[in-house]
């Protein structure tokens, strides 16, 4: 499944990667250019940090599940363990 991001993020990616160009490299990157490397990042990159994240939602839901228990069970046949003795 390709990686990819609404117009209006592809639009602020590519900004931001201008204005990183602007401040650390001794020559700017046009429209063009930061469109090309994101297009990389995206493809090269992409499915590994969505990789991680998957692995990690995963890891969040099965910790979520193992607490169901704790959370939502509740005692059973408690009734003369709880009652007063007269």
């Amino acid at each position: 499944m390709p990686i990819s991001l609404p117009d209006d993020k592809r639009v602020e990616a590519i900004a931001s990667i201008k204005q990183y160009a602007l401040e650390n490299f001794d020559e700017p990157l046009g429209d063009l250019g930061s469109g090309f490397l994101l297009d990389f990042f995206l493809t090269e990159i992409g499915p590994a940090v969505y990789n991680r994240a998957v692995r990690d939602t995963q890891e969040r839901i099965q910790a979520a599940v193992m607490d169901v228990d704790v959370d939502l069970l509740e005692p059973e046949f408690t009734y003369w363990k709880t009652r007063r003795k007269k």
